[in-house]
Order: C-alpha cells, then sequence, then structure tokens
C-alpha cells in the first residue's frame, strides 16, 4: 500500500496536527514515524478522507493491509489511527472487531563466540566493525548505540549513559577498558565534538562535520552482508548481538538480576528467557539434578 504523502488538502492539515500532537505526547520517534506512515497510508487508501469511517470500512482496509503486511504492520496501523481519532478528531474511538493472530514464542537465534569473531574479522568498514564490537560488549540496541554520544562515556565510574532507551527510560551500563581502548582509538580517526559513531556519508576523514549519527539502513545492510558471506544459516541481526551478549553473560554466572538492570529490562521474566537459550545453564542443572538423585536411596533390598 501507498505511504506517500496525500494530496487532499484536509487531510494535510489533519496530518501536521497529527504530527504535533505524536509529539507532544511524548513518543518516541520510531514511533512517531511509525504513526505517521500509518495515517498516510490510511490517507491514501481513503483518497484523504478519514475523519468520519465506518466500522466496515476500516474492517476492509485491515483485510487488505493483512493480505501484503504483518501483523506488526496491521497493529501499528490501529494504534496510529486510534491516536489520530482520539488526540487530533477528538472523537471516541470504536475498537474494530479485528481477529487476532495467535500468540507465538519464538526463541532468537544466538551467534556463538567464534561466530562473533568472524563476523567482526569479516567487517571491514571500520565504523560497522566498532558498531557491532560495541553493541555487543554493552549489550546495546541498534538505536541505542547509534545515538551513543561522547560525553556518554564516565571513564571515572566505567559506565556509559544509555539515554533515552526503550520506554523514554535512562540506565546506566558497564564498559570494559577494553571497549574503551576500542572507541577511543575509534574516536581519534575521525574526531566528531558530539557522536561516537558519525554519519559516513563524508568518508571517514570529513566524519568530524556530520550532522548527524551513523544510518540505521546502513548498519543492518553491512549486518546481513557479511552474515551472507559468512555462510551462517542462523536468521541474525543487529539485535542479535545484544541476545548474544546477555547469553554470554549468564553462561559466565553473572546474576540474573544484575542482567536485567544491564539489559534495561523492565520485568526479569524477559531476561529470564535467556537461560532457556544457554547450553552451559542446561548442563549444570542436569549435573546439580544429577547429583542430587544419587544422594538418595531407595533401598532395593526387601522387596516383596
Amino acid at each position: 500500500m501507498n505511504c506517500k504523502m496525500p494530496s487532499d488538502p484536509q487531510f494535510s492539515t489533519h496530518y501536521q496536527k497529527h504530527l504535533k500532537c505524536l509529539k507532544l505526547n511524548g513518543l518516541q520517534p520510531k514511533t512517531v514515524e511509525a504513526f505517521s506512515r500509518a495515517l498516510r497510508r490510511i490517507g491514501n487508501y481513503f483518497d484523504g478522507e478519514i475523519a468520519d469511517l465506518s466500522p466496515d470500512e476500516l474492517l476492509d482496509y485491515f483485510h487488505d493491509l493483512l493480505e501484503s503486511r504483518s501483523w506488526s504492520a496491521v497493529k501499528l496501523d490501529l494504534y496510529g489511527l486510534k491516536f489520530f481519532y482520539t488526540h487530533v478528531l477528538n472523537k471516541p474511538w470504536q475498537d474494530i472487531p479485528l481477529v487476532k493472530p495467535p500468540k507465538t514464542s519464538r526463541i532468537p537465534d544466538i551467534l556463538s563466540v567464534e561466530q562473533l569473531n568472524a563476523l567482526l574479522a569479516a567487517t571491514t568498514t571500520i565504523s560497522y566493525k566498532v558498531f557491532f564490537f560495541t553493541a555487543y560488549s554493552m549489550g546495546l540496541r541498534l538505536g541505542e548505540g547509534i545515538n551513543l554520544k561522547v560525553g556518554d562515556i564516565d571513564r571515572t565510574t566505567m559506565r556509559v549513559h544509555v539515554r533515552n532507551a526503550k520506554g523514554n527510560k535512562d540506565r546506566l551500563v558497564p564498559i570494559t577498558d577494553y571497549t574503551l581502548h576500542v572507541l577511543r582509538s575509534f574516536w581519534q580517526m575521525h574526531r566528531h565534538p558530539q557522536f561516537i559513531f558519525p554519519n559516513r556519508k563524508r568518508g571517514l576523514k570529513k566524519a568530524h562535520l556530520a550532522e548527524t549519527p551513523l544510518d540505521r539502513g546502513g548498519i543492518q545492510v553491512a549486518m546481513k552482508t557479511v552474515v551472507e558471506e559468512l555462510g551462517i544459516k542462523k536468521q541474525i541481526s543487529c539485535h542479535s548481538l545484544r541476545h548474544a551478549f546477555a547469553t554470554h553473560l549468564l553462561e559466565a554466572g553473572v546474576d540474573l538480576v544484575e542482567l536485567q538492570q544491564i539489559l534495561g529490562h523492565v520485568s526479569i521474566l524477559t531476561t529470564a528467557r535467556y537461560t532457556h537459550l544457554t547450553t552451559k545453564t542446561k548442563n549444570n542443572a542436569y549435573q546439580a539434578i544429577n547429583t542430587l538423585v544419587h544422594s538418595v536411596d531407595i533401598q532395593w533390598g526387601g522387596w516383596k
């Protein structure tokens, strides 16, 4: 479906107010873009006339949307339209009887340490190589790594201030001596006064003049390219570096609560899912159970 801006003047007026309301409600930039894209897509579908849609019209729209998009897109468009009705039009929202997808629980693929080393070795662009290493060594989300700034690193406490993370929350994560050394060496190559990872549009030598950080799409393409070159059959993305970090720390014996704080999870249940991904914890559990059971004697003698 078309996500371009509809030409209808009335829609344009509503759209600009929609943008203002999204920003004033303190939503994350990714959410603002998703809800804005949803409104443009819906506007194109209904030729700009979206102020008085009937439940049947909306049912048709979301049915057609699901033919070409995922359930995630359907939900984002639904939430974006609901926001538009309640905050821009000031109209009551009538829930749409959508068929909900079955709940699924996916287990992410995890890079081994050997695969991680191979991935870093195969990444020839220094900005992407350092970014992948940094994201792994601190368990960062893609956006968190992109937005790292020079002033976020505290060399006294050896902590990094991760700002405006998921849920509009900040957190402090530990940084190792080696990661600090890598970042310092990388910074000396570009010397940007603000960004740890400046945009590469002008090349690395002129990266200190960049007005924006490293491009999200470029990082994702670099990851996909390297994974394909290495012939890794697992489903690996930039977020896989965070999964690997969490799993490897659990295998190293890091406390689950401490890991929760490092990753910035609201619920420890989210962190606990990584216990299903560690072969070492499974082996430890087996050994503990084996020792426990062998300490019990069921007294085979005296059967009747």
